[in-house]
Formats: structure tokens, sequence, C-alpha cells
């Protein structure tokens, strides 16, 4: 089964503690929390402390997603509030390796994250160390964008080179992932998928949550 982690920019943030109870109440297996600081991403959504109150209310793992220039200088901040895994982008940082350290040193799973535009090569030098690669499948910045295709050949590469290495680094898919493309990505070789409106706009959302985890398919590359 997948690891189905919501996308709280997608929740309504005047009722987020009860979107916090819905996924506790949910199959989900993971908080996604995406931070952007509108400058390696076209917007601003919110910091440590809207975090650290999500922490309060679950023990879910808190999945941070950093969408921001310099992730060194707020790393420790972000696992003061609560994060169990912080992801940062490949194309913020040009000592990624020092980065993943610093991540790990305060007691956090590190994951990297890349573009769209960004080769499945690029990850060669720094997989061996790292828990999660979180693979954008739609351009960074907002959500409710459509799922680019490509993505999938992407997916199919880097699992390859996972099971290759016999690595026990996760993928997951972040960006346009609905009910009816989630077994497509999973097929590729995805293990988590990231799902923002496609939950917290359903009619429905604990119900599309167990929809999602229940996709069983042969992966195939």
């Amino acid at each position: 089964m997948p690891i189905v982690a919501p996308s709280f920019l997608a929740s309504n943030f005047l009722r987020l503690e009860e979107e916090c109870k819905l996924i506790n109440e949910s199959e989900a297996d993971w908080f996604h929390l995406d931070v952007m600081d509108g400058r390696f991403v076209p917007n601003i959504s919110f910091g440590p402390m809207i975090i650290e109150f999500v922490r309060k209310t679950t023990r879910k793992v808190c999945d941070v997603h950093l969408m921001i220039v310099e992730p060194e200088k707020f790393a420790e901040e972000f696992k003061k509030a609560g994060a169990d895994q912080l992801s940062v982008h490949i194309e913020a940082c040009p000592n990624l390796h020092r980065n993943i350290q610093q991540i790990k040193s305060l007691g956090m799973k590190a994951g990297v994250a890349i573009n769209p535009h960004t080769p499945v090569s690029s990850l060669i030098d720094v997989l061996q160390e790292i828990d999660v690669v979180c693979m954008m499948s739609v351009n960074p910045g907002y959500g409710a964008q459509k799922f680019i295709p490509h993505t999938l050949s992407k997916i199919r590469e880097l699992r390859k080179l996972i099971d290759n290495w016999n690595l026990p680094v996760l993928i997951e898919v972040d960006g346009g992932v609905t009910l009816e493309n989630a077994k497509d990505i999973i097929a590729a070789g995805a293990d988590a998928l990231v799902a923002g409106n496609t939950v917290f706009q359903s009619k429905d959302p604990k119900a599309t949550i167990s929809q999602l985890k229940a996709i069983e398919v042969a992966k195939t590359l």
C-alpha cells in the first residue's frame, strides 16, 4: 500500500485544528507541510510556528518540504517545531551534502526534492545518503496544478537506480496526484503520494484517502 501524505497547503487554515483532526482519524500516514519563501518559489506559505501547532495535534509523521533558499539557516528551527523528516531542494543547495549531514545530525530523516526540469542523474552522488526523494510532478509554488506526464519516466528511472543499489530510499511524488493517475504513479515505482486538493477538496476526504491507500499494483520498470 502506498504512503499517503495529504498536503496541508490545500487545507482550510480557518479550520486548521479540524483539518488536523480529520487527517488524524483517516488512514493517511504523513502530514505533508509545504514551506515557501517567495524567493525560491513565487509564493509564501507558512513557517515553523504553524508546524509547531500542527505537531501538537498528531503523532503521525510530519513531512516538511522546504521550498526555500538557504535552508541550512532554518533546519534547527524546523526540528524544534516538530519535523520528523525535512526535504530540501537540490536546486537551492549548492552544498547539498552538507545540508543532508545537517538534517541528519539534528535527528531528522533527510529528503531531497527535485523540480520537473532536474534530471534524476543529479541525485546519484547523494542517493546513498538520504531517506526520501521528493519528486516534483508540477512546478513548485502553487497547488491545484496538473500532473506533468514525463514524471512517470523519471520515477521509473529513479526506481531502477534505487533497486539496483538496494537502497532504502522512498520515492515521494508531489503535485497533481489524483485518484485517476495514482495507479500509474505507483506502478512507475512511487512509494508515497502527496495529495492536496484531491483530499481536502473532496466531499469525503477520509474515503478519498482510503481509496488512495487501497491502490495495489505491480511496480514496473
